[in-house]
């Protein structure tokens, strides 16, 4: 690619120079005191070809190097982060992200038309500052209860682990503890997740991951009706340290009168009992797979009921481990509803005793 100012295949006006690239927190790593190396003009642009700012960095111990591959114009448009090219908000796909939203791509794909696009939206973006998002993305961008549900809330830093060394894999890597690649078998080759191309995940077009989470989230099912008509409890799960029980009243005190609310911050979950059977009904089929409360996911499920559970080492009930250490269980006692034996020694003879006296005429 020619660089030169006179060079004539470029309009070095819409070369993009910045101070700062636009990513996530997984790409961004861990590391409060990241280095970063700045090239202007080091690369094109694997979308519209345009020469960008690249950046290069490392995000954290024992992390590959990572660098931006699309320019902050095209990111912006897809409101994605520039290395990854998952959306900000979410942490998902392109592609599962406009599903969820009815979004339609309308960037061009030839080189005129997405040029002039780019330029239009290039203007879009500095009159509101750049910290918008443009394109119908930024328009159609709202509260979703199917995104909350699939959104990833925490980083995933396991996603910047250097790639599996093929020498390695073939038995012919010499550099032992030396070499920059991971050490480790492929779970499988021909796993289409691992055939993944950058500007299909762009523009969400046969991504096998956002195929995969799609398909997963059409089978998932509806929380199942318990028969038991006493069940007036919903299980509440995910819940962590830093939610109260005032954080779930607020939210399920819409449904109905609350009874009980019993936290178990052991299993990280929670029971919250109404005193009516519908007003239960009304919050699982609410909150089944919707609820958000502080940016976590909660599971809700039906609780289940304690009256009929089965006592632990009876039929379907819970095996218990024996202890180690402790002496096993004695045999049972001979049956004697009169108490005969209650004189016998150990060895099984009788005491002697002296002979009780004929009763009185």
């Amino acid at each position: 690619m020619a660089m030169s100012k006179s060079a004539n295949t470029y309009n070095r006006q819409n070369w993009e120079q910045s101070e700062f690239p636009i990513l996530c927190q997984t790409c961004l790593g861990d590391n409060p005191y990241i280095r970063m190396l700045k090239d202007n003009y080091g690369d094109q642009c694997k979308i519209c070809e345009r020469p960008f700012t690249v950046f290069r960095w490392c995000p954290g111990a024992k992390m590959r190097y990572k660098k931006t591959e699309v320019c902050q114009a095209c990111a912006q448009v897809k409101n994605v982060c520039q290395t990854c090219l998952l959306d900000l908000e979410y942490g998902l796909p392109v592609q599962v992200r406009d599903n969820m939203l009815g979004v339609k791509d309308d960037i061009p794909k030839s080189d005129v038309n997405r040029e002039y696009y780019l330029q239009n939206m290039d203007q879009q973006l500095a009159a509101v500052g750049g910290t918008e998002v443009g394109g119908t993305v930024g328009k159609a961008l709202a509260p979703s209860h199917s995104l909350s549900r699939l959104a990833r809330t925490t980083p995933y830093y396991k996603r910047n682990r250097p790639h599996i060394c093929s020498f390695w894999v073939k038995g012919e890597c010499k550099r032992g503890e030396e070499c920059p690649y991971r050490h480790e078998m492929p779970t499988d080759p021909d796993d289409p997740l691992s055939q993944q191309n950058l500007k299909d995940r762009y523009y969400g077009v046969s991504d096998p991951v956002a195929d995969k989470m799609l398909r997963q989230f059409s089978e998932s099912t509806p929380a199942s009706v318990p028969d038991d008509p006493s069940i007036m409890s919903v299980y509440v799960g995910g819940v962590d340290e830093g939610m109260v029980e005032k954080d779930l009243r607020d939210y399920f005190y819409q449904f109905g009168e609350i009874s009980d609310i019993h936290m178990v911050p052991k299993q990280k979950c929670a029971f919250v009992t109404f005193s009516t059977r519908d007003s239960a009904s009304k919050a699982v089929d609410s909150s089944h797979n919707k609820l958000v409360i502080k940016g976590r996911h909660l599971r809700i499920l039906w609780g289940k009921s304690q009256a009929h559970a089965p006592a632990p080492g009876s039929k379907g009930g819970l095996k218990l481990a024996p202890v180690p250490g402790l002496p096993e269980s004695l045999p049972p006692l001979p049956f004697d509803p009169f108490n005969l034996g209650a004189n016998q020694q150990r060895d099984g003879s009788t005491p002697s005793s002296h002979p009780h006296p004929p009763p009185p005429p």
